[in-house]
């Protein structure tokens, strides 16, 4: 068993990754293999609309000149998925909506190809707007088919400057739990 976390934070190690390093060890403590992946200073950019997948249905984007093909082969191996994001103007990021975009478009022309994996979305914000972020993320699974664990609350935590988050201390048990209900499905699901 296995998940892999998409970080679409700008900065590597920041509060982004931080919180979802709490999850990740938690998965780990339950014997689930774990990565990140730091979407940070790597070529990806939004759908062209191409349809292409709808044609090929090989599980691919015809566009090939960035990551994301990478990120789709990773999504496929695994059996769940965190998608990470600070809050940028109330939203995600843009290189986390190119990645939901393309992905979901690909999934969406290979019969749904990511559907009963398990999603779990992990949002940072300095003040506000992260509800709609953390709901953007959410959509992407949902119209995947696939399952949302929750938490005790949001999977949402607090800090501007690199580090902050980890006075968020309410944030820190959310991530814990948010593992061990994500450790706790994928492992039913595989019963």
């Amino acid at each position: 068993m296995k998940v892999v976390a998409f970080n679409g934070s700008a900065r590597k190690g920041g509060n982004t990754a931080i919180l979802i390093n709490y999850t990740l060890k938690e998965l780990e403590k339950e014997n689930i293999e774990t990565e990140c992946f730091e979407l940070a200073g790597q070529k990806i950019h939004g759908c062209i609309a191409c349809r292409k997948c709808f044609e090929n249905k090989d599980q691919r984007c015809a566009v090939k000149d960035d990551i994301l093909n990478d990120c789709i082969e990773k999504m496929l191996g695994v059996d769940g998925i965190i998608l990470g994001s600070p809050t940028y103007f109330a939203d995600i990021t843009t290189e986390m909506k190119a990645l939901i975009d393309r992905a979901g478009y690909v999934a969406k022309a290979n019969d749904d190809m990511l559907k009963r994996k398990v999603g779990a979305a992990i949002v940072v914000a300095r003040r506000a707007g992260s509800i709609h972020a953390l709901d953007s993320i959410n959509h992407f699974f949902l119209i995947s088919q696939m399952i949302v664990p929750g938490s005790r609350y949001w999977n949402l935590g607090f800090g501007r400057e690199k580090g902050e988050v980890e006075k968020d201390e309410e944030a820190i048990q959310i991530m814990k739990t948010l593992g061990e209900n994500m450790a706790w499905l994928i492992k039913k699901i595989n019963a």
